[in-house]
């Protein structure tokens, strides 16, 4: 007597997705809220069932260019987003209105909530070459930081901040002094910054880094805990033959478990991994997707992985087809995909 092979659980589509490339996920850390920035010039939100079976839109709001980045204040109230319209702005979850709260000279590239002891700060890094902190309670930037190139990337674990610009610069804050550069570095990969994320705060605080060559690092902020850097290849399709060059793609995201502290990386490739920095070993696999992988999060308690099938400029505009999927995707996320390993 044969057993049926259990059903293969496909992940599931949101509907009514953004019309235009996905360049941000953001998960609230209050309810299975999702705030999604696109390309086509808003933030729309949507509200996910616990098991993430299905999804519905619940808020939609516009800024005047491309959206580039997302993110929730700490208690669920509000979501802030940064353009190309060089505006950041603030949307009130109970009255459904956006006001403008930031603006800079060129496009805001990231924001980040920095949930402060009292009230929480709004950080906003552009291709100015300036960090702005902005204290939603008053109309002006309370304090302004210079960068040596744009901002392409931004995390923060408070107290700590990791800024990756353009020319490959890291610059590392401790948030109790936001002003002053407590480290700066070159970044340990030898191509552009994609995307910096910080781990989860703990006694021995660093970040990951990403770049346009396929790989990732590791890099830990105190001397003492040099000897545990490392950098890996991810994003890359060996040859299929001796004639051939290995194709290298860049590597889109990288998002940390919220209980775990494994992490996922995406690519141009349209491939996905969950891994476990420790052991350092790959978790899970994922089937390649129709299309590069833009931007991916986890929500609140690690249950949901959302990722985003769409252009990443990756190949400029000339690599921007009618053709190119738009799709978010949701994925139940079992134990042994993300559960941490014994170290080596």
């Amino acid at each position: 007597m044969a057993f049926a092979a259990a059903p293969v659980l496909k992940d599931v589509e949101v509907a009514d997705p953004p019309t235009d490339s996905i360049s941000s996920l953001s998960f609230s850390n209050q309810a299975d809220f999702l705030a999604v920035g696109s390309w086509d010039n808003s933030v729309r939100v949507y509200e996910v069932a616990p098991d993430g079976s299905r999804t519905q839109g619940k808020a939609m709001y516009q800024h005047q260019g491309p959206v580039l980045s997302v993110c929730w204040s700490q208690d669920g109230s509000k979501i802030f987003s940064g353009g190309a319209d060089n505006a950041g702005r603030m949307f009130d979850v109970a009255t459904g209105q956006a006001t403008q709260v930031a603006q800079h000279d060129a496009p805001i590239k990231v924001v980040r909530w920095v949930d402060t002891p009292g009230a929480g700060i709004l950080a906003t890094g552009s291709w100015d070459k300036t960090i702005k902190y902005w204290d939603l309670r008053t109309p002006t930037a309370v304090a302004s930081v210079t960068l040596p190139e744009r901002c392409y990337s931004m995390d923060v674990q408070y107290p700590l901040m990791v800024v990756g610009t353009a020319e490959r610069h890291v610059q590392i804050y401790n948030l109790t002094n936001p002003t002053t550069v407590y480290k700066a570095m070159q970044s340990p990969l030898r191509w552009q910054t994609r995307v910096v994320s910080c781990f989860k705060a703990s006694a021995n605080p660093g970040f990951a880094i990403g770049s346009v060559e396929g790989r990732a690092a590791f890099q830990y902020i105190e001397d003492k805990d040099a000897s545990n850097n490392f950098s890996f290849k991810c994003h890359r399709n060996p040859a299929s033959s001796a004639a051939k060059d290995v194709s290298i793609y860049a590597l889109n995201d990288i998002s940390f478990h919220p209980v775990q502290g494994t992490f996922s990386t995406c690519g141009a490739d349209g491939t996905m991994g969950f891994w476990d920095k420790d052991a350092r070993i790959r978790l899970k696999t994922f089937d390649a997707a129709p299309g590069p992988i833009s931007a991916t999060a986890f929500n609140r308690t690690g249950s949901i992985f959302a990722y985003a099938v769409s252009y990443d400029w990756s190949k400029g505009h000339g690599g921007m087809t009618p053709t190119h999927p738009n799709k978010i995707l949701l994925y139940a996320c079992k134990e042994e995909d993300v559960k941490k390993r014994p170290p080596k």
